[in-house]
């Protein structure tokens, strides 16, 4: 497929359709993600899908069908957090088998583990740049007067 990833029906709604083109009527529809957090994550992983499920879900545009999503994220983020550790015992260089100073491994998986993190986070909004393209939409308050009368 050419172009640009289309962007979800319910993000546009979000941002209140800025081309004014029609919405798709057709998109599927998931029921909420209501989901415990997969017993294979790690412990790191496992926190962050609780924080995440719950950032996520409070605005209404996380489903079940984005569980899977949501789990390679965790899972990304568990794999930098052991990596990053490990780099920070180790050093950015360690010596080869040969002597020589080269770039320690666990550098590689941190970075590597950190581009997929990066990738999900904007699939689900959660970085500065693709946050500010996602408006919520609040509910208006009461007047005063409605307020004393209601």
């Amino acid at each position: 497929m050419r172009g640009r990833k289309p962007k979800p029906t319910r993000l546009k709604v979000l941002q209140g359709n800025p081309g004014k083109r029609p919405l798709n009527s057709d998109e599927p529809a998931f029921p909420a993600l209501q989901s415990d957090c997969p017993e294979h994550l790690v412990k790191h992983a496992a926190k962050e899908w609780d924080r995440m499920k719950g950032l996520l879900a409070s605005h209404n545009v996380f489903t079940e069908a984005d569980r899977s999503a949501l789990t390679a994220y965790c899972m990304a983020w568990g794999r930098w957090l052991e990596a990053e550790g490990n780099v920070r015992k180790s050093g950015m260089l360690v010596k080869s088998p040969s002597g020589y100073a080269i770039q320690n491994p666990w550098l590689s998986i941190a970075n590597k583990a950190f581009d997929q993190m990066m990738k999900l986070m904007t699939e689900f909004g959660m970085t500065p740049s693709s946050r500010s393209r996602v408006k919520t939409i609040q509910p208006k308050t009461p007047s005063g007067v409605k307020r004393l009368l209601g």
